[in-house]
């Protein structure tokens, strides 16, 4: 009997909604502070974090002539497969997995504290039991099928992208802060400038998301750039908008100093109760981004478990259109680690698979692009080879920053990664013997 195939019942809408969803969050109402602290010039900071939108956006068109020629359900899994054999593959995808179980996990933590800060009430129960609730609210849900789960996305994102608008508008109306003169910075410009940069990519992490629906589109040749694009340039201008606002609300030195500046800007805008709007805009902010590492997550897994004869099982599709298997599987590892507390060390080896990973992916295009010129490509990278050239190295530089900067997790990474490898070769079938 033949498995049942995915749903081709996704649009744009949806791929711009798991974009706008998966990308803007907490990371974006921290970093400011982060950035101006490096940079200490109103100019440089617009400029930084223009370059980062940039790179970002050149990327997006990289990876969407990938997600058009190969139209399959995994993302980095099936390019890195198609470029690299299996064994390279199935590693990309393990990783991949691995990684977004473990932000799962963290963001579900997150989810927990931010509840318990807005609802000191709820301080009784504790953080970790409302952390797991709000994941399995996320399993309920996508469990009643595609359709429920693509509309929550949607949805969820819509209120956020509003409420981050609104955060924007009321700092631009608020009487701005006296002018001040620039900060020193701690490094030279050339180290301050590549810090920033970091910190910006990756608050723009999350802008590939859309690659791991393309199977469950109803016309990725046309959707997909689009998603990727347009999803890409509404993060850009946000993130501009909000910095300018940050800038007109706040002195500069006291955004350089910040924690959380959003929160500074909001008190100076709403008084007293600018602390707590900020704290509801964090915890909204979490749910697309839990409904959509979830859905991307699953979608890794059902891709490696399609190719893996023994995992078949989480390879099967309910009838709503969600891989049911799969998706519990995630869900269990994600609430395991955050219940153990030990997804913590995770979450950072984790940054170094999310460089390795990306770094793979964008060798794969120049890869694919010489071994098989005519594999159909209804969408082609803009400014190729330059492009990719510039993005891959962008993405070498990244993994060689987060093998620089945390050694030790970047050894256990490599651990992690290879410990894959006996678990695939216990995985394949057994080859059968000459006769």
């Amino acid at each position: 009997m033949p498995k049942r195939p995915l749903l081709r019942i996704l649009g744009l809408t949806f791929g711009l909604a798991v974009i706008l969803g998966g990308t803007i969050g907490v990371g974006i109402l921290r970093t400011p502070g982060t950035v101006a602290a490096e940079l200490g010039s109103r100019t440089l900071i617009l400029i930084v974090w223009t370059l980062g939108g940039l790179y970002t956006l050149i990327g997006a068109v990289c990876f969407a002539e990938l997600g058009t020629a190969l139209p399959q359900t995994g993302g980095y899994y099936v390019y890195s497969r198609r470029a690299f054999g299996e064994r390279l593959g199935f590693l990309t995808g393990w990783t991949d997995w691995v990684t977004y179980c473990a932000v799962l996990g963290y963001i579900s933590i997150a989810t927990g504290e931010f509840s318990l800060a807005l609802l000191p009430e709820l301080s009784s129960l504790g953080v970790t039991p409302i952390a797991l609730g709000a994941l399995s609210a996320f399993v309920l849900l996508q469990w009643m099928g595609l359709k429920v789960s693509s509309r929550a996305q949607e949805i969820t994102s819509l209120i956020k992208f509003a409420l981050f608008l609104a955060l924007v508008a009321a700092c631009f109306r608020g009487p701005g802060a006296p002018a001040s003169i620039e900060i020193a910075r701690p490094e030279s410009l050339f180290f301050a400038v590549v810090i920033a940069l970091q910190s910006v990519t990756i608050t723009y992490g999350g802008w590939q998301s859309a690659l791991y629906f393309a199977e469950e589109d109803r016309d990725p040749a046309k959707n997909l750039p689009r998603s990727m694009i347009g999803g890409v340039a509404i993060v850009v201008i946000v993130y501009l908008l909000l910095n300018l606002a940050l800038l007109h609300a706040l002195p500069l030195p006291e955004l350089a100093s910040s924690k959380l500046p959003a929160a500074d800007a909001a008190q100076a805008v709403f008084g007293p109760g600018g602390q707590r709007f900020v704290t509801l805009l964090s915890l909204i902010s979490l749910l697309p981004l839990l409904n959509a590492i979830l859905m991307v997550g699953t979608r890794i897994l059902f891709a490696l478990s399609r190719d893996i004869p023994r995992w078949s099982r989480a390879a099967e599709v309910s009838e709503g259109g969600t891989p049911v298997v799969a998706m519990l599987v995630t869900a269990a590892g994600a609430m395991l680690l955050a219940a153990s507390g030990t997804f913590e060390k995770l979450v950072a080896i984790a940054s170094f698979f999310l460089a390795t990973n990306y770094f793979v992916c964008c060798v794969a295009l120049l890869v694919l692009r010489r071994r098989e010129p005519d594999l159909p490509r209804p969408f082609r990278a803009w400014g190729y080879p330059a492009s990719a050239i510039l993005v891959a190295a962008g993405a070498g530089i990244f993994l060689v920053g987060a093998i620089a900067g945390d050694t030790r997790n970047s050894l256990y990474a490599v651990a992690l990664a290879a410990a894959g490898l006996p678990i695939r070769a216990w995985s394949a079938p057994p080859r059968k013997l000459p006769i």
